[in-house]
């Protein structure tokens, strides 16, 4: 794991897996980066637009990874059965936190001394895992109208803010609490919560952040193992802060005058940056003009198809091209060549359009065809779109591992 090193004033240590360590855990990322600040007395960030969680000051990762299991024992394991499989219970008016067991049946209270609770009752999860704080205003609400109270609490819990009792009708409950599932979740803890990935190259220059990140790619490349990277190399961006960016490099270095294979080979290395990000789908633009340029015979007569077959592969939105369409920019390659490149992509810039403007009569009936389904060995809810029938154009979830 290594030290992370830095010299001078503002030296930030990022922890770049936390979203992935908080959701093994089954609490916000929030938590164990503020468990970090507390117990260093260092100041901590949250960017959660970038899934950016930062401790300041240069710490060790082994340090932080100490003070990580320290979280797990205080604020995750069961205090009866050391089972994970716990859920925290926030009550803000109260000043109170509890803990309940899946597995056991364990209902207590936090020790709410520590200074991390402080921060819990002040931010309670939300929409983050770990948060159960509507359902259990949904079971009150529910508890209530049976008592026929009109009130908000519920009649014998006012001492203790743990679930009630779970109804029979729970399926998924005895198959999370049996010993194999207890087994499980604690390799799925060790694997993500056991693995602390920091990095302070942040504090280099924009410049010197996409160099690391190109001779990352290069290096993959060079030595033969860059078609199982993407998960790798997706890693590396986001440890840099140029994930956006990312498409830019990956097509100067993985494409040439045969894109059309090569958009097919590496698609899921692409799917990881653009999915859903419409900044890294301009700069695959930018990354598809500048190599135009360098193979403008071959490529130039062929931008509408290259285009579209970008647009096939869910790399680039329809808004986003649009907009591209509408604007020529001399900022990859000259005034004169980007004119060209807009005017050879004019027919697929019209289908795209057209297109637009015929799915545009069904997007009333997308909110009735949306079902909530629950993946067990995921912990965490997916919304999948079922529907009859789906033109091109139109957009759905894509499992990129799965390409």
């Amino acid at each position: 794991m290594g030290k992370v090193e830095g010299k001078g004033n503002g030296i930030k240590t990022v922890i770049v897996n936390m979203v992935d360590v908080a959701k093994a855990l089954n609490r916000p990322p929030k938590y164990p980066t503020k468990f970090f600040g507390c117990e260093l007395g260092a100041q901590t960030q949250f960017d959660t637009k970038n899934d950016r969680y930062i401790v300041n000051g240069s710490h060790e990762a082994n340090k932080l990874q100490d003070m990580l299991d320290g979280f797990i024992r205080k604020f995750v394991l069961c205090p009866e059965c050391d089972n994970p499989e716990t859920d925290l219970h926030i009550n803000p008016k109260k000043q109170t936190i509890g803990n309940s067991c899946k597995a056991c049946g364990y209902q207590g209270m936090l020790d709410t001394r520590h200074k991390l609770c402080t921060f819990i009752l002040k931010n309670p999860p939300e929409n983050d895992s770990g948060s159960v704080k509507k359902e259990k205003e949904k079971k009150n609400r529910k508890k209530d109208k049976e008592n026929g109270s009109s009130g908000g609490e519920a009649g014998n819990h006012n001492d203790i803010d743990a679930p009630d009792a779970v109804d029979g009708d729970d399926d998924d409950w005895a198959e999370e609490t049996t010993e194999e599932a207890q087994r499980r979740r604690m390799e799925e803890i060790s694997e993500h919560a056991k693995g602390l990935t920091l990095t302070d190259d942040l504090e280099k220059s924009l410049e010197e952040r996409v160099n690391i990140f190109y001779n990352f790619v290069k290096e993959k490349k060079d030595s033969g193992a860059i078609v199982s990277a993407d998960k790798e190399i997706l890693a590396e961006a986001e440890r840099l802060d140029v994930k956006a960016m990312g498409p830019l490099i990956l097509s100067e270095l993985l494409f040439d005058e045969n894109i059309r294979e090569q958009i097919k080979k590496y698609k899921r290395h692409f799917l990881r940056f653009c999915h859903n990000n419409k900044k890294a789908q301009k700069y695959l633009l930018g990354g598809f003009e500048c190599l135009v340029k360098l193979y403008q015979t071959q490529l130039l007569p062929r931008v509408p198809i290259i285009l579209k077959d970008l647009y096939d592969a869910d790399l680039l939105e329809e808004d986003v091209i649009l907009a591209w369409a509408e604007k020529v920019s001399k900022k990859y390659v000259s005034k004169e060549l980007a004119k060209e490149i807009h005017a050879k992509a004019e027919p697929f810039v019209k289908w795209l359009k057209e297109a637009e403007e015929e799915s545009e009569g069904s997007e009333e009936e997308e909110d009735d065809n949306v079902e909530v389904v629950y993946s067990s060995s995921a912990r965490e809810l997916k919304m999948e779109t079922t529907k009859p029938a789906k033109s091109d154009h139109e957009e759905e979830d894509i499992d990129i591992d799965a390409i």
